[in-house]
């Protein structure tokens, strides 16, 4: 949370610079969908080397003081403007109607912005001159499909089936992300992917995750580094963490996705995970509750027998949508190009 430092008054402690971060997110020619958060500068530098700064880098993206109820605006590059304000977590989102986005759009189909503060009386310095940098992708027209993607021992060597995930702890605590390896072969896999058959499409890439929103940097700046197709990275929050879920409600992987697939309605979708947690149960629900919109589903074999076997029998009768359990990923991209994806 935001804290009240009263000793900054005197002088003893010095209060935080504020900032805020745009998370990637996707709209369309009429839909404006921007995601962040506000938050104060820690300082974290995600290139530090030593157990140490990794351990301190850690605590920092998780242990975040939040700028709340802060009224923001986005400027785009015609001038135009759109106010939103933060919630009690620091987080904003603004979804609006607005004709044109289309014309400010590059040819990947992203549209650029500048984030700010417009409360005059924070009374706290902000860096970068109070113009945080944002984006939001409008896929292509000549998009002939979209991919949904999961990160964690799909695209990432994770180590989510390992026992009380102590893996993941480590690759997370002790690993900087340009130093994460990935599985081999996805980004060139992905980057086929987002050119399509033609070479030209610019299919769009949406990475989704049960990681919280606080590792976003961290896995942005591993895609960057490993030359994944840029593309929005959808997390969750840490209050959906604590929250305990009701038995009729659905991952948040699962809403995500479903969202993405209500936005572009004339557009079929490709899923990849894996087949060490839900991504097989899910993708199948999301197939049915979505007939004719899934080209294709893939999930990584990971090394674990009863996980791999109830996948297995999860697909034994899956007949209607080109599937494949992937061991290496020159198995998917044959695969790919025998199905006219790539």
């Amino acid at each position: 949370m935001l804290k009240d430092r009263n000793f900054n008054t005197m002088g003893i402690f010095k209060k935080d610079k504020l900032q805020i971060i745009n998370f990637q997110s996707y709209g369309s020619a009429t839909r404006l969908y921007v995601r962040g958060r506000a938050i104060e500068d820690e300082n974290i530098d995600l290139d530090q080397k030593g157990i140490f700064n990794l351990m301190q880098n850690t605590w920092k993206r998780f242990e975040t003081d939040e700028i709340k109820n802060a009224p923001i605006k986005i400027t785009f590059s015609n001038g135009e403007t759109v106010e939103g304000v933060t919630d009690n977590d620091g987080y904003y989102l603004i979804d609006e109607n607005i004709a044109g986005l289309q014309k400010l759009a590059n040819d990947e189909g992203w549209v650029k912005f500048e984030l700010s503060f417009t409360k005059a009386n924070l009374k706290r310095e902000i860096i970068l001159q109070n113009r945080f940098p944002g984006e939001m992708l409008i896929p292509s027209e000549h998009a002939k499909f979209g991919v949904i993607s999961d990160i964690d021992d799909t695209i990432l060597h994770t180590g989510v089936v390992s026992s009380l995930k102590w893996k993941v702890i480590i690759n997370t605590m002790f690993k900087r992300a340009t130093k994460r390896s990935q599985l081999e072969g996805a980004s060139d896999f992905y980057s086929k992917l987002h050119q399509g058959k033609t070479g030209d499409e610019a299919n769009p890439i949406f990475y989704v995750s049960h990681s919280p929103w606080n590792l976003y940097r961290y896995l942005e700046l591993f895609l960057k580094s490993n030359n994944f197709p840029k593309g929005p990275i959808l997390l969750r929050s840490m209050a959906s963490f604590k929250m305990r879920k009701k038995s009729d409600e659905k991952p948040q992987k699962q809403k995500e996705i479903s969202n993405l697939l209500k936005s572009y309605p004339d557009l079929p979708f490709i899923l990849i995970g894996d087949s060490g947690e839900k991504d097989g149960d899910i993708y199948q629900e999301i197939s049915t509750l979505f007939p004719g919109r899934i080209k294709a589903i893939y999930l990584r074999s990971v090394n674990h027998s009863k996980r791999m076997a109830r996948i297995e029998n999860l697909f034994v009768d899956f007949k209607d949508i080109p599937f494949l359990m992937v061991n290496k990923t020159a198995e998917a991209i044959d695969h790919a190009k025998k199905n006219g994806f790539i």
